[in-house]
């Protein structure tokens, strides 16, 4: 049994997308982060996946859509970061959803890809049929997401460097050096500042929560 698990921070204002928030204001970034969040769930409810996790933190009663997101996280099993930074975190997400739902393989993404669709996650996972973990690299020089066999593959991101320039290829080599044979997916654009907005936005759905949050936004 394969999980789906979308790692995720409540949207809170001024401390959601601050690179936005520098440029459209704290709320404008965090309804932005709202929507992005709330597509990604949608999607990945869409698929047939039998465990679906979201490894969230943040205060969500301070965030923006609270009530949306509530009733959208009620479709999944909800557990809480824990690490102390955000490699820590992601490593411990994946043994935690294995934990949560007795699930082996482990497919995680996160909410920056509001264009994700339940064919491209159903790809992802399939790829782990015949290697070890599926990565899918991001335009930014990050990656999108990251799939493996066994949850305890993820340990190796502990020593990553997160969210610079070379975090993907990092990521690769990580994966590589231990002995794991890795399969690359598809590339996607992720939204971190006003420069992503427009990238992403042409591949969303005019009736996406993404979509319809950045229409006025002028990149």
């Amino acid at each position: 049994m394969t999980c789906l698990l979308v790692v995720a921070k409540a949207p809170v204002p001024g401390l959601a997308k601050t690179r936005l928030a520098a440029r459209l204001g704290a709320d404008a970034a965090a309804d932005i982060a709202a929507a992005a969040l709330l597509d990604t769930l949608d999607a990945v409810a869409a698929t047939d996946a039998t465990a679906r996790v979201v490894a969230m933190t943040g205060d969500l009663d301070a965030a923006r859509r609270a009530d949306d997101l509530r009733a959208r996280l009620s479709d999944f099993t909800v557990v809480a970061q824990r690490g102390e930074d955000f490699a820590d975190r992601l490593a411990n997400a994946h043994l935690d959803a294995v934990a949560a739902t007795g699930a082996g393989a482990v497919v995680q993404i996160g909410m920056d890809t509001p264009q994700v669709t339940p064919q491209l996650l159903t790809g992802a996972a399939s790829g782990l049929d015949d290697h070890d973990a599926v990565l899918g690299l991001a335009r930014d020089g990050g990656w999108w997401v990251l799939g493996v066999r066994d949850a305890a593959a993820a340990d190796c991101l502990r020593g990553v460097p997160m969210s610079v320039a070379d975090t993907g290829i990092l990521t690769l080599q990580a994966l590589r050096h231990n002995g794991l044979r890795v399969t690359l997916t598809e590339e996607l654009a992720d939204v971190d500042t006003l420069d992503d907005i427009d990238a992403v936005r042409r591949v969303c759905l005019p009736e996406s929560r993404f979509h319809r949050a950045t229409a006025t936004v002028e990149v």
